[in-house]
């Protein structure tokens, strides 16, 4: 068809989490290593303009909040014309993989969120 397909927007808000905590010092795969993942609990997104294939997409990622067992992300998505493709949320929640239950992070991560919250503009 021509179009990036919706579907494939969640994979792309996945890349960007991931990012946003590498640059401030969190690795995802150091997280799951200690025994912590971070699942989906919802998502929700508004699409204005469809991307096309080879536009080179950018997404805006903000925390919305500081997270105690519930993260909040919020996210743009624009085309490399400055235009306004979606904008979403996550709600995420974090677990122990032991025994999937929620929990709170370890004080040593949650120093590392809050130096994002408190070092990245909000949209």
């Amino acid at each position: 068809m021509g179009f990036v397909h919706h579907s494939v927007f969640p994979i792309y808000f996945e890349e960007a989490r991931t990012e946003i905590l590498r640059k401030f010092g969190i690795s995802y795969h150091d997280l799951e290593n200690e025994g912590y993942i971070m699942p989906v609990r919802n998502m929700n997104f508004t699409f204005f303009k469809a991307g096309k294939y080879d536009d080179l997409l950018t997404i805006k990622i903000k925390l919305t909040e500081l997270p105690k067992l519930r993260w909040n992300f919020s996210y743009e998505t624009h085309n490399q014309n400055a235009e306004l493709l979606n904008i979403a949320s996550t709600e995420m929640f974090f677990v122990r993989k032991e025994n999937l239950r929620p929990c709170v992070l370890p004080v040593k991560y949650m120093g590392l969120i809050e130096n994002i919250f408190n070092n990245e503009p909000r949209i």
